[in-house]
């Protein structure tokens, strides 16, 4: 029997704010002494209220907003209870039946070319519990990560591959960056993933039962646990079982998921609504306000670089993949005037340069400013493209301004007229094949004539002034 996947996915994204959602504890906890940054309210001593955190309300709606999401005007807190050791409070404080926005549609692009709309049912808002870590003599609890703020975007079951996963959830980590309501970095826990799958005889309406695979932190842990998933229901389907409603772990070193409890219903939580904290109302003024502030999204910006500035597809979505490099690339281009040619600095040297240090183009070495220069002194022949790596280690580790780089190591390109023609003459005379190929009508011919000057003048001769000189010479 053929079988028809059904996925939903769960995203939770730490919101970025300053502080934690219900305190004033630092929010910024990557490699922070562990329980250095925790209070009583988010330890969640006896008679300590939370106070809602307004910068976290403001971003849970941009990426609303951004997905195309409605805002509900009055939502509220409630509380989930369970008992875990990194869960100080004995229930977490999240929204249950009102979110603040919910019904919302991400479109994502497929490698057969194809478009899809999946809908997003809600975003909510929550705080995060604490971080375990196991060991030989038993389990360490840090508590800086409790109470810090999450949004949950949880989609509809209209997921249909491991492709169709993969590419929702690189959609929902660009929109929550691009917004601003997220850094969504998985090397640093602030972004992962519940996958929830299922298996149905393909053509029937009815969902199979799905088990739920939790905290998958990074899209290639996402990408095998559904792979993996899909194999173990379709063995457990064909062989006449039925599949167990469950919660499982994903194991990275085994490439297996792993049974961890039976699943909770909503029951097991008693939800019902935060006594300490009262509801957000939202105006339509707030609503409006943070409609205005919305950044220009990925899908239009790229749209926009093929349509005014004449690049491919490929090379513009990537552009526009992140909102920090689309940043640094329109700022290089404001002083370079290439497009092209920047774009092709930034996608092959500069992004070489920061994949290996794990960095972000927020955190380029190289202004975006500086590359601008560079770019631009390519584009006027002050320097060729050699010149402009050879010097692009010492222009990129100390952020020096390119043009004085040139000038101070006299590298400007070669543009006397007289002096090039000298040694375009002697190149031609002494390459009579090469000549005799080019008048006979093989045009790449020029090419090769072209290289032999550059190497007599170790790459200072203009390339556009030599080609002339060829040209003229050769009739």
């Amino acid at each position: 029997m053929e079988y028809e996947v059904v996925i939903g996915l769960e995203i939770h994204a730490r919101i970025n704010s300053k502080t934690k959602l219900f305190c004033r504890c630092s929010n910024d906890i990557f490699n922070e002494e562990p329980n250095a940054h925790t209070c009583m309210i988010c330890m969640g001593n006896p008679g300590a209220l939370p106070l809602t955190n307004k910068e976290c309300v403001s971003k849970a709606i941009k990426a609303g907003l951004a997905m195309g999401c409605r805002v509900n005007e009055f939502n509220k807190f409630d509380r989930k209870s369970y008992f875990y050791p990194d869960l100080p409070m004995g229930y977490q404080i999240t929204q249950f039946d009102i979110p603040v926005v919910e019904e919302g549609v991400v479109n994502i692009s497929l490698e057969d070319g194809t478009n899809k709309d999946i809908r997003v049912n809600r975003i909510h808002i929550e705080n995060d519990a604490g971080k375990l870590t196991h060991t030989a003599g038993g389990t360490l609890v840090d508590y800086n990560r409790a109470g810090t703020p999450l949004v949950e975007i949880v989609s509809e079951a209209d997921i249909r591959s491991v492709e169709e996963a993969s590419q929702y959830a690189r959609q929902i980590q660009k929109i929550v960056r691009y917004v601003d309501a997220s850094d969504a970095n998985m090397e640093r826990g602030q972004m992962r993933f519940d996958l929830n799958i299922s298996l149905r005889p393909k053509g029937q309406e009815e969902f199979g039962i799905r088990a739920e695979v939790k905290n998958l932190n990074s899209f290639r842990s996402l990408e095998k646990a559904a792979e993996y998933e899909i194999k173990r229901q379709t063995e457990i389907l064909s062989e006449g079982g039925t599949v167990v409603q469950e919660t499982r772990g994903w194991d990275d070193d085994k490439e297996i998921t792993v049974s961890q409890r039976s699943k909770e219903v909503a029951a097991d939580y008693r939800y019902f609504p935060e006594p300490d904290i009262p509801p957000l109302l939202i105006t339509k003024e707030m609503i409006q306000k943070l409609k205005d502030e919305l950044p220009e999204l990925p899908e239009v910006k790229a749209k926009r670089y093929q349509e005014e500035l004449g690049l491919s597809s490929e090379i513009a979505s990537q552009l526009a993949a992140a909102s920090d490099l689309a940043k640094y690339f329109e700022t290089a281009l404001a002083i370079a005037g290439d497009a092209k040619k920047t774009a092709n600095w930034i996608l092959s040297e500069l992004t070489a340069v920061w994949k290996e240090a794990s960095i972000e183009a927020s955190e380029s070495k190289l202004s975006a400013e500086n590359l601008g220069k560079l770019v631009k002194l390519i584009e006027e022949g002050t320097i060729s493209n050699k010149i402009a790596k050879d010097i692009f280690e010492e222009v990129y580790n100390g952020d020096l301004d390119p043009e004085k780089v040139v000038e101070e190591k006299g590298l400007k390109v070669m543009s006397d007229s007289g002096e090039l023609e000298k040694i375009v003459q002697e190149v031609v005379d002494r390459n009579e094949k090469i000549v005799s190929d080019y008048k006979g009508g093989n045009e790449r011919a020029i090419g090769a004539l072209v290289g032999q000057v550059m190497g007599a003048t170790q790459g200072s001769a203009n390339p556009k002034m030599v080609n002339e000189i060829l040209r003229k010479l050769l009739g």
